[in-house]
């Protein structure tokens, strides 16, 4: 018999209010107390997946060990959790009628009329129950994307009300996250918003059983009270979340409110075991007491949404925390530099990191950058297409190969040095078709990257299509730009390194992925290790 329990975390008032920072602080308590965890975000939107999707739209593609494409409130889950999500962690409404039409052309409806109820939502429900049926986890979170009320998410609603009475009592239960504004004019904090949520979602037959309050200002008791009273709810369901400092603060206000002990409760659940936190307090002790500080520059270009580059900002958090620095992270535009100013926008940083990303667009000034960090010797993580702009600016400006480029920016470059792997040539459809995933590579253990891993072989997850073209690796190794980490099945160079420079590593994976708060991610703690001795010597 299958014993999994089964929370749905629902958004009202307002988007943005972190529904996944909510869903994976309360897998943190519940996983802390010794329940196995998992956590799944279902998208309203049309997509098959985040993957076509610009970063501007959407923030960053995280991707999993698998090769999915996926939202990313899955490197949330990760960084809090410490384990890895799937394929499985991420559906969007594209995939469900995807699968559902799929369905209809092979005939297993026997000829119905194919409706949103019931195939629609027998399909989320499907999608919802695949992670508890694999007999690894206690609980499943899932976080239903979008507010209450919107047309797209109607699905998913009901999908969850017919879940819930068919799961009974005690395995399943609805959080529902809203906003309590607080206005100043009347210099109070106002219950209506959420009063009308809360309706809204009793309209589609679903009962809240916790409210959290997303707030500036604290909950009084009569408002608490009051909250109880006309949403239906136990006074104790009424959970303050109080705007926080960092989103690494949230399991403990959570634990302070408890939301875990009456998530326990209304599950049927032992609340014995009191949650270990104790790895947890001690990375935040160190986060914010740090005892120096550096300066990395973030030359990326979508540099104007922070959560284009999240996953790299939190692992700046793991590797600061791990150093006992913090790294203040100076955002610059690729396309707003160049050799005229750029001494003057990159002065001052203790590192430099080159982001990932796609297409022409700002590609020279990140090569500048990278010239930049070579020349002045100052610490240089190149990440994806980071990697791939140093092996152009060695090219250029070592190698004299001056016209050196990737056929992704100059398809009729005499010296492309980057180009699309062969795999990809035949290639058409955009969508998952990168090579993505987990894979292995090799490392030269007399190396920086052989240094920090302290491991032959790794495996690392990517999300590329154009590598490190093997044609020019003699001329640029004789030049100094050696490839230290190897894919072992295709002999594709994943690692680049200068030997002639304190601390300049290339990879073409996304470290960034892999970085949690209990194991950071050692290519980052070694980068801000590498830019605080920068610090110290200049």
């Amino acid at each position: 018999m299958n014993t999994t329990k089964y929370i749905f975390v629902t958004g009202g008032v307002s988007s943005s209010l972190g529904k996944g920072i909510i869903a994976a602080s309360l897998a943190k308590l519940l996983q802390a107390r010794g329940y196995k965890v998992t956590i799944q975000k279902l998208d309203p939107y049309i997509n098959i997946d985040p993957g076509t999707l610009n970063p501007y739209e959407h923030g960053e593609c995280y991707v999993t060990d698998d090769g999915a494409e996926t939202d990313l409130d899955l490197g949330h889950y990760e960084r809090f959790l410490n384990v890895p999500t799937s394929q499985a962690n991420n559906v969007t409404t594209g995939r469900i009628y995807q699968s559902v039409i799929d369905k209809e052309r092979r005939g297993e409806f026997l000829g119905k009329t194919v409706q949103v109820v019931p195939h629609i939502t027998n399909e989320i429900k499907e999608r919802v129950q695949l992670l508890g049926r694999t007999g690894k986890f206690d609980i499943v979170i899932t976080e239903i994307g979008g507010t209450v009320g919107d047309i797209e998410s109607l699905p998913y609603i009901e999908a969850v009300r017919q879940l819930k009475w068919e799961l009974g009592d005690n395995n399943a239960l609805v959080i529902h996250l809203t906003l309590i504004p607080y206005l100043k004019a009347a210099g109070e904090l106002k219950t209506k918003p959420t009063q009308h949520s809360v309706k809204t979602l009793m309209e589609s037959g679903i009962q809240a059983d916790i409210l959290v309050c997303r707030t500036e200002y604290h909950l009084s008791d009569d408002l608490r009270r009051k909250l109880a009273l006309f949403c239906n709810v136990q006074k104790e369901a009424v959970i303050e979340s109080i705007d926080a400092s960092t989103i690494y603060d949230v399991p403990n206000l959570m634990l302070k409110e408890g939301l875990d002990v009456i998530t326990l409760e209304k599950l049927g659940l032992s609340d014995d075991n009191q949650p270990n936190l104790d790895r947890w307090n001690s990375f935040l002790k160190r986060h914010k007491n740090p005892k120096s500080e550096v300066k990395i520059g973030l030359i990326g270009k979508y540099v104007e949404l922070q959560d284009s580059y999240k996953s790299i900002l939190e692992s700046f958090i793991h590797a600061g925390a791990e150093n006992e620095v913090k790294v203040k992270v100076v955002s610059i535009h690729s396309e707003h530099i160049d050799q005229t100013n750029i001494a003057k926008e990159l002065e001052g940083l203790h590192g430099i990191l080159v982001a990932p990303g796609f297409g022409g667009r700002g590609i020279e000034g990140k090569i500048e950058a990278v010239r930049y960090a070579r020349e002045n010797k100052i610490p240089y993580l190149g990440i994806c297409l980071g990697m791939q702009m140093a092996v152009i600016e060695y090219s250029r400006n070592v190698l004299g190969l001056k016209e050196a480029n990737s056929t992704e920016m100059d398809s009729e470059t005499p010296y492309p040095v980057i180009d699309l792997m062969d795999e990809q040539k035949s290639i058409t459809d955009k969508g998952g078709t990168m090579r993505l995933g987990a894979w292995k590579c090799e490392l030269d253990e007399n190396s920086i990257a052989g240094n920090i891993y302290k491991s032959k072989t790794i495996e690392e997850r990517h999300r590329h299509r154009y590598e490190y073209n093997d044609k020019f690796r003699t001329q640029l190794e004789e030049a100094g730009l050696i490839a230290t980490g190897i894919n072992p099945e295709t002999g594709l160079v994943e690692i680049v390194e200068i030997k002639d420079h304190p601390w300049f590593v290339g990879v073409q994976y996304h470290p960034e992925y892999k970085s949690t708060v209990a194991n950071p991610h050692p290519l980052f703690v070694a980068f801000v290790k590498a830019a605080n001795e920068h610090l110290k010597n200049n």
